[in-house]
């Protein structure tokens, strides 16, 4: 069953953040991102399995851009 979650990244703040985060998600297998808002913050990002909102969590916070809640 697929999962979506949208979440804050507060250290998001330039196009270069962006595409790191965009990067990092897409590089894990069943994750797909949806939207990236720049300007709030927000990232919506949709999941299968493998993923899991751990792993998600844990890749953005292995390159410093951890998560928060919407």
């Amino acid at each position: 069953m697929m999962e979506t979650k949208t979440f804050k990244v507060p250290n998001m703040t330039c196009n270069g953040c962006v595409s790191t985060v965009r990067g990092e998600l897409e590089g894990i297998p069943g994750v797909e991102v949806l939207d990236i808002n720049k300007v709030a913050q927000l990232v919506t990002v949709q999941w299968n399995q493998p993923a899991s909102w751990n792993s998600i969590e844990h890749a953005l916070t292995q390159i410093e851009y951890a998560p928060a809640e919407a």
